[in-house]
Order: C-alpha cells, then structure tokens, then sequence
C-alpha cells in the first residue's frame, strides 16, 4: 500500500485564504482521483484553536505549536503583516522542530517567519514580490529567487496565491508521477501549471507587447541602481544609444520618460519600505536614492498624496 504524506500547515494570523485553499486543494483531489490517501492534513495555529486570515474567515485548526508527532513537512502560511504575527514562541518554536528533523516550507510571506527564525541564509527562496525589497533590507543573506516556487533545497518555499498549487502539483508529480499532477490540474481546471522557474510577476514585455532589448535592459539598469540613482545620459551610454532615442523609447512603449520612470520604481520600492519595515523615513529615503529626507517627503506626497510620516502613523 503507498505511504501516506502528512503535511501540517501552520496558519498565522492574517494568513492569505488563497494560498491556503491553493497548497490543501490538491492533496484532497490527488487522493480522490487516485483512489488511494495518498495525503493527510493537519492544521495548527498559534492558539491552537482558530485563525483568522486576510479577508476575515476564521479557520478551525486541529491542534497548536507542541505535541505534533512526526510530519513529512511543516509549512508556514502568512499574509498580511507577518512582521507583527511573528512571534518569539513561534519562533522558539520553529527552532525546536527543525533540532527534530522536520523538514520545513512556507508559503506567501510565511518565507519572512523562516528568515527571522535564521533557516534562509544562503537558501533559494521563493516569496511574494511584495515581499522583496523588505528581505534585500533584511535579510541580504538569502538567495532571493523570483520564481512562483523554490523546491530544490531542504526548506521550500512558494511565493504565494495560485503559486502554492504550482508547488503542490510539483511535489505530487515527484511522488506519484506526472500523469497523477496532471488529473489533478484538470480536476482543478488549471491549465496552466508552472514550472518553479516561472516569473511571478507579469514581464513588462508582456504586459506592454514590447520586445525592445535597450528599454529592457534600461529598466534593468535603473532597478539595480535605486540606491544610487544615475542619469537618463549615463543610461543611454551605458546602452550605446543617444538619450534622444531612449526618451523615444519610454514615451513609444511607456508612455514616460526616463527620469520619470525611474522616479516611480524609486518610490514604489519607497513604498513598500514603509509598509514592511520598521526603517525609519531617514533610512528609507537613503536606500531609495533620496538626498535629504525632505525632498523624499516632498516627492512622496507629490505622488501618492500623503506624506511617508503620515503614511506610517496610519500603521501605527
């Protein structure tokens, strides 16, 4: 008889619904459409009781943080923030498992719990885009992928969403084979499955049909320099083209200009910054390229409307 899996997911406060539904739905269907149990579930909480995810559905659990017996694996689901849900018994927690064996994975931003905990350093890791530029802050240590999923070392990760049945199909096909990973995608009617490799995000060559190589490695250019801005000339030399032609550029696919362009990913990244870390609006502004913390400020509330002062006091 084929041996049953026993995955335990721990859900964290604000975890994401969708994730959760997308990692538990197909070791349901690969035990319907098989026949066999080939899975078995346990579901676990800080309290042992309930959780309480994003869009407010609370979940019943089958048990909390002690006394689970032996898992195959034990994954982490999060959402929404992680950094307040992630706390000291928890971690201790992790820690006592992982001295056990447990083979651990996380979901989402449940990779954030994993890099708190200190199990990322060097690891390939998969975790929400959202989610970047807060580990390139803290955790510079982990080898940040941005696949949909990271299953080629001890600990897996997926980035979130329907990126945890890309990894739960992938993990079925490995055990039972492909032909089962495909029932159970068209049980799904899911007829796109992804590789771990497949970007997470839609590329802008495809979200703006343009097939340009110079605006492509432009735009690569100005994200690896957020911190240290450089001008639309020094771009445009870097590439071998004059700044008239990369202007062109922007305006024909974008509908922007290079320094305008290049002002919105610095604020975005800016953005993000101050909605996950506890970085002051000083050290953000440094690390997104801003001179002086007033002209940060100044341009933030020029775009979004709100000052980055008040835009923390409201996470406050």
């Amino acid at each position: 008889m084929t041996r049953t899996t026993h995955f335990a997911f721990f859900l964290l406060r604000d975890f994401s619904h969708l994730a959760f539904s997308c990692a538990l739905e197909p070791l349901r269907i690969a035990n319907l459409v098989s026949g066999q149990p080939l899975y078995r579930w346990t579901l676990l909480s800080e309290d042992g009781k309930t959780a309480t995810s994003s869009n407010g559905c609370v979940t019943l659990v089958d048990g909390g943080m002690e006394g689970q017996r032996h898992l195959d694996r034990l994954f982490l689901i999060s959402g929404l923030h992680v950094q307040d849900h992630c706390s000291a018994p928890v971690l201790a927690w992790l820690r006592r498992e992982r001295v056990k064996g447990t083979p651990l994975g996380a979901i989402c931003s449940g990779a954030y719990v994993l890099a708190r905990a200190g199990f990322l350093d060097g690891v390939e890791t998969a975790v929400h885009w959202a989610y970047h530029d807060l580990f390139e802050e803290e955790f510079p240590e982990v080898a940040l992928l941005r696949n949909v999923f990271a299953a080629r070392e001890k600990i897996i990760t997926a980035s979130g969403g329907t990126a945890a049945a890309d990894l739960m199909l992938h993990l079925i096909g490995r055990d039972h084979g492909a032909d089962l990973a495909t029932e159970v995608a068209d049980q799904m009617v899911y007829n796109a499955v992804r590789e771990g490799s497949a970007a997470q995000r839609v590329s802008l060559q495809s979200r703006h049909g343009m097939r340009n190589a110079h605006l492509m490695k432009a735009i690569a250019l100005m994200e690896r320099q957020i911190e240290e801005p450089v001008s639309p000339s020094l771009i445009a030399e870097e590439l071998g083209i004059s700044t008239r032609q990369l202007e062109r550029l922007f305006g024909r696919y974008l509908n922007s200009t290079p320094k305008h362009y290049f002002m919105e990913l610095r604020l975005h990244r800016a953005r993000n910054m101050l909605l996950q870390t506890e970085q002051s609006v000083t050290e953000i502004a440094m690390a997104c390229g801003f001179r002086s913390p007033s002209h940060f400020s100044k341009v933030y509330r020029g775009f979004y409307g709100s000052s980055p002062v008040a835009q923390k006091a409201r996470l406050g």
